[in-house]
């Protein structure tokens, strides 16, 4: 487990403004009968200045709906259904200029590949300039003392605005990014895997500026990765993903301390704490489902160790009726019958 943030790390109020609301999103790849359904039916949101983590395995639509978010989709994937409300209106629709401006601007994104998303032949300073002359009107040397701004706001020195991507750590290309990502003061940054190929000290230092500046700056952060000990100790609120669809979305406390769903509860169990005692690490058994036929009813069925034929009830609906999300707990929602159940019980 790597822990990423010290432990007086201040929460963010749970009563600010909303500033990204999903809602039954559904996003596709391809056309017609052969289309697959990569996000189905997401509803997420997002309040001002909070950090909101969403978890799952490789496949599950993370990336997907960080790309729907940012309106970045490329053919053949399309948004099918849903709206996504930034400050309550709905980017779904609007023209590509309207986009244009409203990228980086109000929403901008950190990639998963800092050496991908930076262009290998142009200096680091010329990229900040790209992205801040796109949207403003700035002659070149006030863009590059911005650049400069920023790079020292993310711990590097300003004289490598002069130097090419391949020149720089992998640590301090992925802080270009965060520099650049920063460069028009959005209020919402999306954060695609941003430290998956860094050691476990340089994800550290990383993520600590990335709070520091949150403090700083008030912005709010989409934070996607596969690392839901991460999320823990560095998200405010966590939502979980499996096979297209939120399977639970709670405060990150509380999901660490009481997980409801199967999945959740498997994950959490698939890595090592840092203190306690020594417990036996488990997986899931088989695989994530092939979504273009994903499994009927509940798409977590054939993993799930509690879905079995000697509750035929229980077992008839888990295989042939999709569960949605209900809240268990004030800000705790799940989509499990099997809680469902236990809720109805007690």
């Amino acid at each position: 487990m790597t822990s990423v943030v010290e432990e007086t790390t201040l929460r963010r109020p749970a009563e600010t403004a909303t500033l990204l609301d999903v809602q039954q999103l559904v996003v596709e790849y391809g056309f017609g009968a052969r289309a697959t359904r990569a996000v189905d039916g997401v509803d997420l949101s997002i309040h001002e200045g909070e950090i909101v983590g969403l978890a799952g395995e490789s496949g599950c639509g993370k990336t997907t709906v960080a790309s729907a978010v940012v309106q970045i989709l490329r053919p053949p994937g399309r948004i099918a259904g849903g709206s996504i409300l930034f400050r309550g209106e709905n980017l779904v629709g609007k023209s590509a200029e309207e986009l244009r401006r409203f990228r980086w601007r109000n929403v901008s994104i950190v990639f998963q590949s800092a050496m991908n998303a930076l262009n290998p032949v142009m200096r680091v300073g010329d990229q900040f300039v790209d992205a801040i002359r796109a949207h403003e009107r700035i002659d070149k040397g006030r863009a590059l003392r911005r650049a400069a701004e920023l790079l020292e706001l993310v711990g590097i020195d300003p004289r490598r605005a002069r130097a090419y991507p391949h020149e720089l750590s992998g640590g301090m290309r992925q802080r270009v990014i965060i520099a650049i990502a920063l460069a028009l003061n959005p209020e919402l940054i999306v954060m695609d895997e941003p430290t998956t190929a860094l050691d476990v000290v340089v994800q550290r230092e990383i993520l600590q500026q990335v709070e520091a500046l949150r403090r700083d700056f008030g912005f709010a952060v989409l934070f996607i990765t596969h690392d839901l000990s991460l999320l823990l100790e560095f998200a405010d609120r966590i939502a979980i993903m499996y096979a297209g669809e939120l399977v639970e979305t709670a405060p990150a406390e509380r999901l660490g301390t009481n997980p409801r769903h199967p999945y959740t509860q498997r994950l959490l169990q698939s890595f090592p704490p840092l203190s306690g005692p020594l417990e036996r690490l488990s997986g899931i058994p088989g695989s994530p489902p092939d979504l273009r036929d994903p499994p009927s009813g509940c798409r977590f069925h054939p993993r799930c160790p509690h879905c079995g034929p000697e509750r035929p009830e229980l077992y008839g609906r888990q295989t042939t009726e999709r569960p949605v999300l209900r809240e268990v707990e004030p800000g705790h929602r799940v989509a499990c019958h099997l809680v469902e159940e236990e809720e109805e019980v007690a």
